[in-house]
């Protein structure tokens, strides 16, 4: 009768903790999430947006003007997000700053990690996808810097010390490109 009595009693003070926790004075407020593509899958009518966390966005298309980068996937991969190496390529282009994003023509998984590949062909390294803001940040000083006119790659794995070398492909003045790059 013991054992009864203190599991009722039990019952009753967990019945009540969880009503002044859970429904007395609590509100619930609602948090819409707009997922919106910094990537794309495939061409045309048949691409498929990328949100920058790897969701795939087949019911809303991407932008038709094709100023989406492409990652390098022949389609969509079955489950509705991305994973692994593709999934990395979307974190970094999903972080891009605003006004190098028409600058990107496409992103791909070197022996280095995630290339991003500019439309003036520039290539930026970023390694992995951490510190993916930093590391844009860093790529945006490189290519805004005055001094340096032509290069081939932008190595960010280290953001505090991006290195650069090359000379096969000319950045624009800056009136032409926003931070540079974005030259044809």
């Amino acid at each position: 009768m013991r054992r009864w009595a203190l599991a009722a009693g039990l019952l009753v003070a967990a019945l009540a903790a969880a009503y002044a926790l859970l429904l007395r004075g609590s509100t619930v407020e609602p948090r819409l999430t707009v997922l919106l593509p910094t990537s794309v899958i495939g061409s045309g009518e048949e691409a498929v947006g990328v949100a920058a966390d790897g969701t795939l966005l087949a019911w809303q298309p991407p932008p038709a003007d094709g100023s989406l980068p492409s990652l390098p996937l022949s389609e969509p991969p079955k489950g509705g997000r991305l994973a692994g190496p593709a999934l990395e390529q979307a974190r970094v282009l999903g972080s891009a700053p605003p006004p190098l994003r028409p600058c990107i023509e496409s992103s791909y998984y070197g022996e280095s990690g995630v290339d991003v590949v500019l439309r003036s062909g520039i290539e930026l390294r970023f390694g992995n996808a951490s510190m993916a803001p930093r590391k844009w940040s860093a790529a945006s000083t490189v290519l805004a810097d005055p001094s340096i006119t032509a290069l081939d790659y932008v190595d960010l794995s280290s953001p505090g010390r991006p290195a650069y070398a090359g000379s096969g492909h000319t950045l624009p003045p800056a009136s032409q490109g926003s931070a540079g790059g974005c030259g044809e």
